[in-house]
């Protein structure tokens, strides 16, 4: 705790430390564990948005190039490139992870130096994941209801960026950037972990019901 003069002459006020108001939210929204989870989300995702970039730039230096997550005709990179899906904005979608992911790397990095935002920031942040976030369910829903066609890599992205979402918005919420109810403020901080592991399941079983005579052989 921190004191200061007390302007009413009275003796000093007492003002909670930014450790002691860290450490009055739910552990997924403290100051460290949400840095490192935003280090490790971004970092994975940015690095499988690189290896698609550079998967991509080979198959236009030569087109009968294989992809290296060319495993079969259900689970090929390659052949989810030649979608229209795959460059929605008129370039390869990967470009925009491998801009978007610096964006919390370096947050978090930021964080673990000991920096401190304002709440306009982090409304970035959210608006800018929400986004993210909306962008990577089309994609899976393109993926298994329009090309039914797997990218390893466009998976590994997939499952980064569901505790991304969930654990910046589970943030905003504890530390106020997020206007809610304090039951569902608490109810999102408990359950952050849990929500986090339903949304991978139910992707990983959507995923195996979709191409379930593929992975089965049938």
């Amino acid at each position: 705790m921190n004191t200061i003069p007390d302007r009413s002459g009275t003796g000093t006020a007492v003002i909670p430390s930014a450790h002691a108001a860290d450490e009055s939210v739910a552990a997924p929204a403290r100051h460290k564990p949400f840095a490192w989870l935003l280090l490790v989300t971004g970092a994975v995702g940015w690095i499988a948005s690189g290896i698609l970039v550079l998967e991509r730039i080979a198959t236009y230096v030569s087109p009968d190039y294989v992809t290296s997550c060319d495993v079969s005709p259900w689970v090929s990179c390659g052949a989810v490139f030649k979608t229209w899906q795959a460059a929605l904005f008129g370039f390869p979608n990967p470009l925009i992870g491998i801009v978007a992911f610096v964006v919390p790397i370096t947050t978090a990095m930021a964080m673990l130096a000991g920096a401190r935002f304002r709440r306009w920031y982090w409304i970035g942040l959210q608006t800018g994941v929400t986004l993210g976030f909306i962008f990577v369910v089309w994609l899976w829903s393109q993926a298994l209801f329009d090309i039914f066609i797997l990218c390893i890599y466009c998976m590994v992205v997939w499952a980064m960026m569901i505790p991304m979402f969930v654990m910046v918005t589970v943030r905003n919420l504890a530390h106020g950037v997020i206007k809610a109810p304090e039951s569902v403020v608490r109810f999102a901080g408990d359950w952050a972990w849990t929500i986090t592991a339903v949304l991978w399941i139910a992707t990983a079983a959507s995923v195996f019901i979709r191409f379930m005579n593929a992975f089965l052989g049938g």
